[in-house]
């Protein structure tokens, strides 16, 4: 049997089974208290544990987060929320300079076992200061693990591993998922591998490689092209870091052709490392060049239309995978 239920219930009820497991769990963050979380994620949590467990923050991301990593140092083990990844830039010092350091720095004596969950994302209006995918800036620093869950199964998932995890761990929420909905089976929670990329569609004739936000707009293009007879393989990367290189290389090893659907913009993007990897590692297995679908490189304009075209979308995704293929 089965459920069904919305993202955003699936991310609250991993962070109930979290704080009712472990008393060293506690949330912090602006609005997460009294007014249930700026996307009422954390509805109800408040009456439920207590103002001791679920913290209300001043507008500080640097004090706030820093504090978390104080509390995972102290043995706790904190759940810090950053209202969205725009935001976090403010706590750079802390998650960079500190959090993903300090075993390195402390020859292993130290470990700074702290979550950060943040929205990314954009789509919703919110313009260009509320509407960046920074998660690939993040996957460059050695010492993080970043994850990007798409699926309401991993949204349910992998708290748990990130908590039993020694070291930092980010996890990155598009924004534009939390009211998806999907069905969850009943009874025990999902057991979520938290180093591995997933297949969500089976293919032969290219393989589409993306995450987060972008996973189910791939999997429509992925439909079309099934239309127009193109059997397009969809890679949902899910964590960013470490990245996957043996299901990457093994689905392009196999379509013999890649296109990386990123909406960060192209220059520096997570999108241009995983093509350097393949390139790096399975280059005379293609029989086309590698392409990409990103974002303009614009900031994420205000007016929906001038938005929908800087992003991401399935029309350009499946005219990318055409002219690749000569269709």
């Amino acid at each position: 049997m089965s459920r069904r239920i919305t993202y955003r219930e699936a991310v609250r009820e991993a962070l109930r089974e979290a704080l009712q497991g472990d008393e060293r769990v506690f949330l912090m963050g602006e609005d997460v208290g009294h007014y249930g979380g700026t996307y009422a994620v954390s509805k109800g949590l408040l009456d439920e544990f207590g103002s001791d467990r679920i913290r209300d923050t001043p507008l500080s991301e640097l004090g706030f987060t820093a504090a978390g990593v104080g509390a995972a140092l102290g043995g706790l083990r904190p759940i810090v929320e950053v209202m969205t990844v725009n935001f976090s830039l403010l706590a750079l010092d802390p998650i960079v300079n500190t959090a993903a350091m300090l075993r390195h720095m402390s020859g292993g004596q130290f470990s700074v076992p702290i979550v950060i969950r943040m929205a990314t994302g954009a789509g919703r209006q919110v313009a260009a200061q509320h509407s960046n995918s920074f998660e690939g800036w993040y996957a460059h620093v050695p010492g993080l693990r970043v994850l990007a869950p798409a699926t309401i199964e991993d949204a349910r998932g992998m708290l748990a591993p990130a908590l039993a995890d020694p070291d930092p761990v980010l996890i990155f929420e598009h924004a534009l998922l939390y009211n998806s909905e999907g069905e969850l089976p009943d009874g025990a929670p999902p057991s979520v591998d938290i180093r591995s990329a997933a297949v969500r569609r089976e293919g032969s004739d290219v393989s589409l490689i993306t995450h987060g936000g972008s996973l189910f707009k791939t999997l429509r293009a992925a439909e079309e092209l099934a239309a127009l007879g193109i059997a397009a393989e969809v890679v949902d990367l899910r964590v960013l870091r470490p990245l996957d290189d043996a299901t990457i290389m093994a689905s392009v090893r196999k379509c013999r052709r890649a296109v990386v659907v990123d909406e960060a913009w192209r220059s520096g993007s997570l999108a241009a490392e995983v093509m350097a990897r393949i390139m790096e590692q399975a280059f005379y297995e293609l029989d086309a060049p590698l392409a990409r679908v990103c974002s303009e490189e614009v900031p994420i304009p205000y007016p929906r239309h001038l938005e929908e075209a800087a992003l991401p979308q399935v029309e350009k995704i499946v005219a990318t995978v055409r002219a690749m293929l000569g269709r």
